[in-house]
């Protein structure tokens, strides 16, 4: 990792951050994207900078509008000399996904809409940039974040289940055609992770609760608990995987 670059979006909490601080801490470049608060953003930078001596920038995106990624590759490229790794990590939440989140019979074009742009448009137009600039240093590795709730069912979750499965299968397309490349396209999918976004779930408390049951370990995932198959999929150790999706669960699909 050492003199590397990754780029993921989303960065200033829960798995995200989780994300920029582990790589960071094994001597990476980091930079990551931030939907609203520079300040949150700039804190981190500077945290990251003081306790682990690597480079981090960070750059305003609204995931919603997939198509300013490339705007914000331009300032990346002011700041990077190179880019090795990109994980698509943000997801939209809130009054973006009215009409996405909820249960079948209340679910509405606009929010499942968003939900689709949010979670496979923006990881399609970030992994194309991502892309080119890996293919002048010789490849790299590219991974979506994803979840469980399209393996196993969720309440109201109908919505983001069925694009994490869509982006999945961006994924298999993307790996099959980047290989050339020696760019690798995986995907990481999580189990319920006890972050801010899961706290707004109106019915989080049940969902902790039967995450603990279900879950041989008997307890809810934390961020920092997809981190190690992220850094995996970015090292030589995985230079052989590409096109999958590496369940991060708990055991709690297997119950």
């Amino acid at each position: 990792m050492q003199n590397k670059t990754l780029f993921v979006s989303g960065g200033t909490r829960g798995i995200g951050k989780a994300i920029v601080y582990a790589f960071a801490q094994k001597g990476c470049n980091v930079a990551f994207t931030y939907a609203s608060s520079a300040e949150v953003a700039n804190e981190i930078i500077a945290d990251v900078e003081s306790q682990f001596g690597v480079k981090c920038r960070a750059y305003e995106l609204n995931i919603l509008e997939p198509e300013t990624y490339k705007d914000v590759y331009q300032l990346f490229d002011a700041d990077f000399d190179r880019l090795d790794f990109f994980i698509s990590n943000a997801i939209i939440s809130g009054r973006a996904v009215v009409g996405g989140f909820g249960p079948f019979m209340r679910l509405k074009p606009k929010g499942l809409n968003n939900i689709y742009t949010a979670t496979v448009d923006a990881f399609v137009v970030g992994a194309q940039e991502a892309a080119k600039r890996m293919e002048a240093v010789g490849g790299g590795s590219i991974i979506s974040m994803s979840s469980t709730g399209n393996l196993v069912y969720t309440p109201n979750y109908a919505g983001h289940g069925t694009n994490k499965a869509a982006v999945e299968a961006m994924v298999r397309y993307a790996a099959a055609e980047l290989g050339e490349k020696n760019i690798r396209v995986n995907a990481v999918s999580g189990g319920p992770i006890d972050t801010d976004a899961l706290k707004a779930f109106p019915n989080y408390e049940e969902v902790k609760s039967e995450v603990v049951r279900r879950s041989p370990l008997s307890r809810m995932g934390e961020a920092t608990d997809l981190t190690g198959a992220c850094l995996f999929l970015c090292g030589s150790e995985s230079s052989w995987l590409t096109g999958q999706t590496i369940v991060v669960d708990g055991g709690t699909t297997f119950q």
